[in-house]
């Protein structure tokens, strides 16, 4: 082969590449970049990478293999199924469902990923209807559907599950296709009602996630229902709508700056779209929904960084402001946004976010937050189910764990 020969093979080969790189992107989403790396508050605490590991594993086996009565809330079903139990209540909810399938995910259990997405699909998903795609917010553990109304925050989590469940794992086949099944919750997320029939969940005009899409309940949201660190993922991998969900990501950051109390940072949990909160019994206080909105924000910026990096962080350290005047160790459950307590007891959920948050805080205390994190058992008892998962999430987000999972 002669020089202008070689030349002109390699000019061709540079081409070819490029065209399959820029294919591979179109189809995935993804730009070439350096591994993202995510940093642990608990090794700025001095704990080694073994306690960490070994603090996360005892939290799994707890939460998914111990005591039926007082520890575990994931309970297998047969050869292939399993669901996560409201222990509260007695009930299977979506948001459980999905949280466990997110924390399986996380940390490579396929099997119980696998068992809990069969039970959904088999028990929780609507096949047709106006609801077709979405899923009955809760059913009793048998199966039976108590309420067929969907939940938005469990068809987020379950999408998000799905698409990384494909990056880590590969698709299988059916519902095991799991990129072909979170793109269609994804689809009827945003077109449910082109047909005529149904309600989309996200405000076609306001363009943000709706309480319920039905009737009054599509009027008014929930700002622990905005997840714009998954939107982001969305808009690069999701496979219709990637320009509506950037500006969905980009929405909600907006629109938590307004539910943000100006003084105390606190939100309600339930507000009108303009984040004013909104009078549907005791929702207009700063409570449990609203405990997972610093959770919320603290992935944002473990995921994405940006832009509004510097309100993330200050939005933080005015909440740590305001527990810590209220005292570390005394703060309560609920309160007005205003910061009055409307609560005599504490919550171990919003103890372990916050120590979460505490990834991003710039409060000069924050490291006291992580403390009382690292100090929490696993939550036991009657009513451990959603304090139990606000646990694990917020010990995944501090030790580094909570991730996004490239393909």
């Amino acid at each position: 082969m002669n020089t202008k020969s070689l030349k002109l093979f390699v000019i061709l080969a540079a081409v070819l590449i490029g065209v399959a790189l820029l294919w591979a992107q179109e189809r995935t989403g993804k730009e070439e970049a350096s591994p993202k790396t995510y940093r642990s508050v608990f090794q700025e605490l001095g704990k080694s990478e073994e306690d960490i590991s070994a603090k996360l594993q005892q939290a799994w086996d707890q939460m998914f293999y111990g005591d039926d009565a007082q520890e575990r809330i994931y309970y297998p079903v047969g050869e292939d199924m399993a669901y996560i139990l409201d222990t509260g209540y007695q009930d299977v909810r979506t948001e459980g469902m999905s949280y466990g399938m997110m924390i399986a995910v996380q940390l490579d259990k396929k099997e119980e990923f696998d068992r809990l997405w069969n039970w959904a699909v088999t028990y929780m998903q609507h096949k047709e209807g106006p609801f077709k795609h979405y899923f009955s917010w809760h059913n009793t553990p048998k199966g039976d559907v108590l309420d067929s109304n969907p939940a938005p925050d469990g068809e987020e989590y379950f999408a998000m599950a799905l698409l990384f469940a494909s990056n880590r794992w590969g698709d299988g086949e059916g519902i095991y296709h799991y990129r072909e099944q979170g793109n269609k919750i994804l689809q009827a997320m945003l077109h449910q009602a082109d047909d005529g029939e149904g309600y989309n969940m996200f405000d076609e005009e306001r363009n943000q996630i709706v309480f319920v899409p039905w009737t009054s309940g599509k009027g008014y949201t929930d700002p622990s229902y905005h997840l714009p660190a998954f939107y982001e993922l969305w808009a690069r991998w999701a496979e219709t709508d990637r320009e509506r969900w950037a500006e969905m990501a980009k929405v909600s950051r907006a629109f938590w700056a307004q539910a943000a109390h100006p003084d105390t940072g606190l939100m309600a949990n339930y507000t009108t779209f303009d984040g004013v909160p909104y009078r549907n019994g005791d929702h207009y206080l700063f409570s449990y929904d609203a405990h997972r909105v610093a959770l919320n924000v603290t992935l944002d910026e473990i995921w994405h960084g940006g832009e509004q990096s510097e309100w993330r962080r200050g939005y933080i350290e005015q909440l740590h402001q305001f527990f810590i005047k209220e005292g570390i160790d005394q703060y309560v459950a609920r309160y007005t946004v205003e910061g009055k307590p409307m609560a005599d007891n504490r919550s171990s959920g919003l103890i372990a976010v916050n120590g979460a948050a505490s990834m991003i805080s710039t409060h000069e205390d924050r490291l006291q937050f992580a403390q009382r994190l690292w100090d929490m058992d696993v939550p036991t008892g009657q009513y451990r189910y959603y304090d139990s998962m606000l646990y694990m999430f917020s010990l995944l987000a501090a030790s580094g764990q909570y991730q996004i999972i490239e393909p």
